[in-house]
């Protein structure tokens, strides 16, 4: 009896691992696509901290791209399943291309203006003076069309005063703006991170105009085409869970994370990673709140009144805050560390937007 026992034994030792192997799931396969800004970090973050494989996800990263539009465009052309982007995201739209947000990669569920990861720099000649935006009065100013530093600029102007057709701006992207400043074939840009920070270290009597300011709300979202994500939603929620824990320990570890950055960004030097990180902390918030749909109306409400789009949106219908919200709801844990959202900007599945 104890010898069949011990057969009995070592023949369940011997199917435990085939059996282990058949209740193991292969990895979900997800390629993502990312803007070279330090705001975007989450994504190689998630991967390299293991939150992608602890969620389930086998996550390819494209490279980074110049701007939202260079993203949006891989997305498209089926490069991605998925990217983050923000401003350009209206246009596409407006376009005919049906993308759905579903949550930030950037931003503020909790208060309307968030922009900290914006600057406008100047040259030491142009005779823009720091904290005095009436002084870009017949200037010369940098921005990449159709993108976030492109809303913070008219932002800017109208926060001044002053009127598109008071300056020149010059579509520039982000990797020559510093360039352009230095050869003075401008006289001041608007940009996101790490180029501001760059710009204060490497074009001499650079002058940082204004840092943020809550001028505008940023516009930084998770976006995918509609018919992959109505296919893919267990996978979205996955890959939401995996960046909100990498969101977490960035806002817990900017050094470290700032060190990430540099493999990633090219040309990213570790101290200039570090200062960009600070700020970008201060808008690292993957929830959705009224106010995000509200900054989302508003952009296109500025584009439009400013003359730089036709039309607007509906953006309840491009807005999907569903995985979020389970995610919010399945780990409150990885949003302890952020304020909490206010009760009458709070939402909940089926939330409907109105101006």
């Amino acid at each position: 009896m104890l010898r069949r026992l011990a057969m009995l034994f070592c023949a369940l030792l011997l199917l435990m691992p085939s059996m282990a192997m058949a209740q193991t799931k292969d990895p979900i396969k997800l390629k993502v696509g990312m803007v070279a800004a330090v705001d975007m970090l989450a994504l190689p973050i998630a991967l390299e901290r293991g939150f992608f494989e602890k969620h389930g996800l086998d996550v390819t990263i494209a490279r980074p791209y110049a701007t939202g539009v260079d993203a949006l465009n891989a997305l498209q052309a089926g490069e991605t399943d998925m990217v983050q982007a923000g401003v350009p995201a209206i246009g596409a739209i407006l376009r005919g291309m049906d993308l759905v947000f579903f949550g930030n990669f950037s931003g503020n569920a909790t208060k309307l203006g968030s922009d900290a990861t914006l600057a406008m720099i100047a040259g030491k000649d142009s005779g823009i003076v720091k904290g005095d935006l009436k002084t870009l009065k017949g200037k010369k100013i940098a921005a990449s069309f159709g993108t976030i530093n492109h809303l913070y600029i008219l932002g800017l102007l109208e926060k001044a005063g002053l009127t598109p057709a008071d300056v020149t701006l010059v579509n520039t992207p982000p990797p020559e703006m510093n360039v352009a400043l230095l050869a003075k074939g401008v006289d001041a840009y608007a940009c996101w991170d790490p180029v501001p920070v760059i710009g204060m270290k490497d074009v001499p009597g650079a002058i940082e105009v204004i840092r943020g300011g809550d001028v505008i709300s940023y516009l930084g979202f998770n976006i995918a085409l509609r018919p992959w994500l109505e296919k893919n939603g267990a996978t979205i929620e996955k890959f939401v869970a995996a960046v909100s824990e990498a969101d977490q320990w960035m806002r817990k570890n900017p050094k470290q994370a700032a060190a990430i950055g540099t493999r990633w960004i090219p040309g990213l030097k570790l101290d200039v990673a570090e200062t960009a990180m600070e700020y970008n902390i201060q808008q690292v918030d993957r929830r959705i709140s009224a106010h995000n749909y509200r900054a989302l109306w508003k952009a296109q409400d500025t584009l439009q009144r400013l003359g730089v789009i036709k039309s607007v949106f509906d953006v309840n219908k491009h807005i999907e805050p569903k995985f979020i919200l389970s995610v919010m709801k399945s780990h409150p844990e990885l949003f302890s560390d952020l304020q909490p959202i206010p009760g009458d900007v709070a939402i909940k599945p089926g939330f409907v937007f109105k101006p």
